[in-house]
């Protein structure tokens, strides 16, 4: 009996493979994290792993191995001078790297304390401004003021002028032409505006932050000053460069995969973006900051402090306030990077967290606040003040020194 092509096609042929054994298993991609971060560049030969530490200085330290390492690796300049070099590592050697590495990393760890810094007490005065401006509102409502005038003063808050209209206020009320409710009426209704003004100034700041905060973690070392820590010509450090850096991205591609990854093949130059991502996550070591001298004395500098905190200051001195606090000096004076520290930016955030924001503390400052100076009352006289003793003047000093001698214990001089 004669079959069918298909048949004896299909009998004479090798049997079908099963479906399950078709399907190709994918990998599967570890998320990255600090840790793996750490681990690979640890597995790295030490000149890699020295130029990746130095490269992402802001988050991970040089350890004092790998300090010896670049003692011992640059080049030596006596050698270029003809002289043959007897070691290439000295006590003040050692002493002036980690000297260098210590700078540039302090200065790198306080800008990205800084712009968090800033970010978290300005995202605070935010909250603060917008709670507090709501809170008047609401004592405005109570006070008889209709909605369309609340919202006539959310639309001309920012041009108002608060200095003319306070003092015209203020001689209204020693005149005696308003009342205390009406003068605390027009007062919260000044406070309104400027809570506005504040929250909008606020918000703009909270912006240019943020994106400085963002540009400042994408920041690394630059090759220029990777060259002065280590003492590295330019054509050799770019040569590592390019070489340690195509080194961390294949053994992290590969360790995240989870397949070997040739060293020939192109790695993917979004992982060194993740890397900054997530190491820019991690959390930011606090520097120990003493008082510098802000606001000239340290009392001066906290009361002044809890009245920012509480949005109770001048809009014309606001501004160059927080840029003393920004930068960690005084504007008025010149001072040199090493006295630039975060003291007042980390008292500020601190005085922060213990404020109390709840709507009943706020409309409680804000009736302190806006209610008008109490007036002596009329026909009571004025307390006479006690008259002071005249101070002794240099001479009469001197006339009475004259009578009474050298010995003032009451017994007769020797003189005599």
């Amino acid at each position: 009996m004669s079959t069918s092509p298909c048949t004896s096609k299909h009998m004479t042929g090798k049997p079908a493979r099963p479906e399950s054994s078709r399907m190709v298993t994918t990998p599967t991609t570890t998320p990255l994290t600090a840790s793996i971060i750490e681990s690979v560049i640890a597995n790295l030969p030490i000149q890699g792993r020295v130029l990746v530490k130095l490269l992402l200085l802001q988050y991970l330290d040089v350890t004092h191995e790998e300090i010896l390492f670049m003692v011992s690796d640059r080049p030596d300049p006596r050698c270029v001078s003809g002289k043959k070099p007897v070691t290439t590592m000295t006590q003040e050697s050692i002493a002036a790297m980690t000297s260098r590495l210590d700078e540039y990393r302090r200065r790198a760890r306080l800008r990205r304390e800084r712009t968090s810094l800033q970010c978290t007490a300005l995202r605070t005065f935010t909250e603060t401004a917008d709670a507090m401006a709501a809170c008047a509102a609401s004592l405005l409502a109570g006070r008889g003021v209709s909605r369309g005038a609340i919202d006539d003063l959310k639309s001309t808050a920012r041009t108002a002028v608060p200095q003319p209209a306070l003092r015209a206020l203020r001689e209204r009320w020693d005149k005696d032409d308003i009342t205390a409710e009406e003068f605390q009426r027009y007062r919260l209704a000044i406070e309104f505006q400027t809570l506005l003004r504040f929250a909008e100034r606020f918000k703009k700041r909270l912006d240019l932050a943020e994106r400085e905060r963002k540009t400042s973690n994408q920041t690394t070392l630059q090759d220029h000053e990777i060259g002065h820590i280590w003492g590295l010509p330019a054509g050799t450090l770019a040569a590592r460069k390019v070489k340690f850096l195509s080194h961390y991205l294949v053994a992290l591609q590969s360790r995240l995969s989870g397949i070997p990854v040739s060293a020939q093949s192109a790695p993917s130059l979004e992982l060194w973006t993740d890397t900054i991502a997530v190491l820019s996550r991690t959390p930011i070591e606090r520097s120990v900051a003493a008082y510098d001298g802000l606001e000239q004395t340290e009392s001066a500098l906290i009361e002044k402090l809890a009245a920012y905190v509480a949005i109770d200051i001048p809009e014309a001195i606001e501004l160059k306030f927080w840029n003393s606090l920004v930068f960690g000096a005084s504007s008025n004076a010149v001072h040199s990077e090493p006295t630039r520290t975060l003291f007042g930016l980390q008292r500020l955030v601190s005085m922060q967290n213990d404020f109390d924001r709840s709507p009943s503390a706020l409309e409680e400052m804000l009736l302190t606040r806006t209610v008008p100076t109490p007036k002596e009352p009329v026909g009571v006289l004025p307390t006479p003040a006690e008259p002071s003793k005249p101070e002794l003047t240099e001479l009469q000093k001197q006339i009475l020194h004259n009578f009474i001698g050298e010995d003032a214990s009451g017994r007769g001089s020797d003189k005599w």
